[in-house]
């Protein structure tokens, strides 16, 4: 049997006397959206930090298509596959749009600076290669417009369609997204959500959404964790978490 492409199990993480994660548990399968919600602190954000390197559970283990990457650093998850986009967008606003999508593939660079002086040809060949990932991600998130734009000249709905692209131009196998509709207007969030729609039906990448967004929530995700003072109290499908009277209570009131 195939190992899911994300396990977190028994995580339990804590600050001082602070409970942030309590023996949380969650699966990812193949080409699935998960999303996680729940009220403002109740470890949300916690759960993709542990998941993604930044923290390490006192308790409990994050594997990765079966593999234990429990206190990994951030750098080497990412090249087990995990690629995450954050809360505002992590970019570099004085460089263009494909220059910053071109800085997600530099993990999968293989070339260095000597290779660069002695191997001219083979660098280039490479970075031609890269390059013409890129511009695929670029059509794939119809922005080829602003391709040569400075980051920092754009809207904020512009900007976080490439902070996706930054993500997927890692080539992950899958992929965390925190809170990408804040700050959205229903516009943005609307051809936000076709994006995220694509990255999973079309390039087969699972997803995991934290998002407060109920109507997102309920109309992109295929299963439903919910957290609440950093324990899981639900878990299911959008119809069935809408019913849950744990859920209600602590979250949908």
């Amino acid at each position: 049997m195939t190992a899911a492409p994300l396990a977190v199990r028994n995580a339990t993480l804590k600050f001082g006397g602070v409970t942030a994660l309590d023996d949380v548990s969650i699966t990812v399968n193949d080409d699935e959206l998960l999303a996680i919600i729940g009220p403002n602190g109740a470890g949300k954000t916690s759960l993709l930090n542990v998941t993604a390197g930044f923290y390490r559970p006192q308790k409990g283990c994050v594997e990765l298509s079966g593999k234990d990457v429990t206190g990994r650093r951030v750098d080497q998850i990412a090249r087990h596959g995990l690629a995450r986009t954050f809360q505002g967008t992590h970019l570099f606003a004085g460089q263009t749009v494909v220059e910053n999508i071109m800085i997600g593939r530099h993990m999968l660079m293989k070339s260095n600076v000597i290779q660069a002086f002695f191997q001219y040809g083979t660098v280039m060949r490479e970075e031609s290669e890269h390059r013409e990932a890129a511009e695929e991600i670029i059509d794939f998130l119809e922005i080829e417009a602003i391709r040569n734009r400075p980051v920092g000249t754009l809207g904020y709905g512009l900007r976080k369609r490439v902070d996706l692209g930054r993500a997927l131009a890692q080539e992950p196998s899958i992929l965390l997204m925190d809170e990408p509709m804040a700050g959205m207007n229903s516009e943005e969030k609307e051809d936000l959500a076709r994006f995220i729609l694509d990255v999973r039906e079309a390039r087969k990448i699972p997803v995991v959404l934290v998002e407060h967004d109920m109507g997102v929530v309920m109309d992109l995700a295929d299963r439903i964790v919910v957290l609440d003072f950093g324990r899981v109290i639900a878990e299911g499908t959008p119809e069935e978490i809408q019913k849950d009277p744990a859920v209600i209570k602590a979250y949908l009131g």
